[in-house]
């Protein structure tokens, strides 16, 4: 028995053929192409009859693997090699966007090509927006003419919501800012969007996307300086563009700003030199006394943890506003600022529910302190006040408000009797 070797087990049967749709089909473009071009040259200039016909071959042809060849074809006339040259493998069509006319209304009716395409076939949306980013990648390789043409397009594009305020980050690349081709495509590519939008309607669409504190990248390090941006931008006769990168970065300051202040009161810093680096700030950034006490409020409410009592809270914030005092004391000079804060005070106890009773507490120690006046505090009970919480806030003033107006009374009548 021993001797006997078991036999192993063969398998057996017909090896199948690997079906023809399982298998890899080789990326081949150039029938592609062929293709396209010899019906955009058919169809010509008459844009509404290249619309239709990318309508109906869509159907035949694989439009979701050689995307990038269908946008270089409709832009360029033929496939891009890197940098932006035209391959020459195939005669490139004549009835493209660089070889069309260079007019508003003909770059329109352009965008209107691309939106019926990408709306009858949504797969090409993504595939469309990196065509872009790369196209501004290639800039370099294109003549002024056919960057003008590009820029008005995407700009158009941008209006019609067909493309994100992202592809603007291919104008960053270093070579483009380096030579001035990011800033002059910048300026005709925004002359354009601005043509079919107002600018917030551009600057909600850059928010969106972060590029709105992003644009002074469009020049070299060396030139990246807010008043070199405004010169040449209002120069451009895009005076918008200009302000609305100056409010960006005044933001931008006042965020930065309010963010040392905060650590500088964590780390407990000497008030004298908190005053220093505020009036420092003032100057350099050329923000008003107004809207620098409503960052110095927001700095001092946020750089402690507050108590979730409400009973507790009220003793914790008197205490902690007495010691910054005469930091809100050193900008609130002009009634308006004192107004400011006032409204400031009451935005912010109105906002966090458990302050809602430290209101008028709040605004006494702030009137013994030398902080507010009597005047600021008046204006605002009869006039000025927010419509938040409104009656809870003037019904506990109104005792010190009475006061107030006895104090005075009898300050005037002193004044009277001594006259």
């Amino acid at each position: 028995m021993s001797n006997q070797r078991q036999q192993k087990p063969t398998l057996t049967g017909q090896r199948f053929k690997t079906r023809k749709r399982d298998e890899k089909e080789r990326f081949d473009p150039s029938q592609f192409q062929e293709s396209i071009i010899q019906g955009l040259n058919q169809t010509g200039t008459d844009l509404e009859a290249v619309a239709k016909f990318l309508d109906a071959s869509g159907a035949k042809l694989d439009y979701r693997r050689y995307a990038e060849t269908l946008f270089d074809i409709l832009v360029a006339g033929g496939m891009l090699a890197p940098g932006g040259t035209l391959s020459d493998d195939v005669t490139p069509t004549e009835f493209c966007l660089f070889k069309a006319s260079e007019d508003m209304e003909t770059m329109q009716a352009y965008a209107q090509v691309f939106n019926k395409l990408i709306r009858r076939y949504k797969y090409l949306e993504k595939g469309f927006e990196e065509e872009i980013k790369k196209l501004l990648l290639f800039l370099k390789g294109f003549t002024e003419s056919e960057r003008n043409k590009l820029a008005m397009l995407t700009g158009i594009l941008l209006a019609n919501g067909n493309i994100s305020a992202s592809i603007l980050s291919s104008l960053f690349n270093e070579n483009l800012v380096k030579e001035g081709v990011s800033a002059s495509f910048a300026v005709k590519l925004f002359k354009s969007w601005l043509s079919e939008k107002d600018i917030s309607s551009v600057a909600a669409s850059l928010r969106k996307v972060g590029m709105d504190n992003r644009l002074m990248e469009l020049f070299p390090a060396n030139k990246r300086s807010c008043e070199h941006f405004s010169k040449y931008f209002t120069d451009a006769g895009l005076k918008e563009i200009s302000d609305f990168a100056r409010n960006q970065q005044s933001i931008g300051a006042r965020k930065e700003l309010q963010k040392e202040l905060e650590e500088q009161m964590s780390r407990g810093d000497p008030l004298k030199d908190m005053i220093a680096y505020v009036r420092e700030e003032i100057t350099k950034n050329n923000i008003s006394e107004q809207t620098m006490i409503g960052l110095i409020w927001s700095s001092i409410m946020s750089s402690v943890e507050w108590n979730k009592k409400e009973e507790l809270v009220t003793e914790q914030a008197i205490k902690h506003l007495k010691q910054y005092s005469p930091l809100l004391k050193a900008f609130t000079s002009q009634g308006l600022s004192e107004l400011t804060l006032l409204l400031k005070i009451q935005e912010y106890c109105y906002d966090n529910i458990h302050f809602m009773k430290a209101f008028q507490k709040i605004v006494v120690l702030l009137y013994k302190a030398d902080v507010l006046s009597e005047e600021a505090i008046l204006k605002w009970y009869n006039e000025a006040h927010l419509a938040k919480g409104k009656s809870v806030f003037l019904e506990q003033m109104k005792k010190f408000v009475e006061w107030l107006k006895n104090a005075e009374e009898e300050s005037e009548s002193e004044e009277e009797e001594a006259d």
